[in-house]
C-alpha cells in the first residue's frame, strides 16, 4: 500500500509539472522565429540546409524530431489541446501546414489533423521503421519531419495527420 502511494504520489507532481512546460511551450510556439534566418513564411521557395546549420538554429528538442526523426513524448504538446484559431506552420521554416479548423482531438497524444493547407505543404515517404509500415509526413519546403499519417481519421478525409507539436508554429488570426 505504502508504494502505491508513493508512485501515485509521484505522479502527480510529474503531472503538475509538465503543465508549466505545456504553457511555456505554446508561449515559445506561438512567437516569431527571430533567431532563425530561415523562418519565411511568405517564401515559397525550398529550404535546402545541411543538418550542421540546422542543429545551431533549431533547439536540440527541435533538431532531434525534425532532423533526426525523433518523437516528442505524447501529450505533452500544449497543441495537443489548443483551440486557438490560426495556422500552424513548419516551426524550422516557416512552411504552413494546417488550418486550425483541419484539427481535431484523436486522444493520441498528438495534435491531429485531417488535411493539410496545400497538397503541396507536405512530402510522402514511406517509413518502415520500429518494425511498422507507416507514411511519414514531412515539411514541403525543407523535408524536417512532421510525423505520420493514417487512414482512421474523421471525415472529410479518413485521414489522421499525427504532428509532433514541437514542430509546429502558431500564427494566430487576427
Amino acid at each position: 500500500m505504502f508504494k502505491t502511494l508513493c508512485l501515485l504520489t509521484l505522479i502527480s507532481f510529474t503531472a503538475c509539472g509538465q503543465s508549466t512546460t505545456k504553457s511555456n511551450t505554446l508561449k515559445k510556439n506561438t512567437m516569431e522565429n527571430k533567431n532563425n534566418p530561415y523562418y519565411k513564411p511568405e517564401q515559397k521557395d525550398a529550404v535546402v540546409v545541411p543538418d550542421s546549420v540546422w542543429a545551431n538554429i533549431l533547439s536540440p528538442e527541435v533538431f532531434a524530431v525534425a532532423r533526426q526523426k525523433g518523437t516528442e513524448r505524447p501529450f505533452t504538446s500544449p497543441f495537443e489541446e489548443s483551440k486557438e484559431v490560426g495556422t500552424y506552420h513548419c516551426i524550422a521554416c516557416g512552411n504552413p501546414l494546417f488550418k486550425s479548423n483541419a484539427k481535431f482531438n484523436s486522444g493520441c497524444g498528438w495534435p491531429s489533423f485531417f488535411e493539410p493547407i496545400t497538397k503541396s505543404a507536405i512530402i510522402y515517404t514511406p517509413d518502415n521503421s520500429h518494425g511498422m509500415v507507416r507514411t511519414e509526413v514531412q515539411c514541403g519546403k525543407c523535408k524536417s519531419h512532421l510525423g505520420h499519417v493514417f487512414e482512421d481519421g474523421p471525415p472529410p478525409t479518413g485521414l489522421r495527420y499525427c504532428i509532433n507539436g514541437v514542430v509546429l508554429a502558431m500564427e494566430k488570426t487576427k
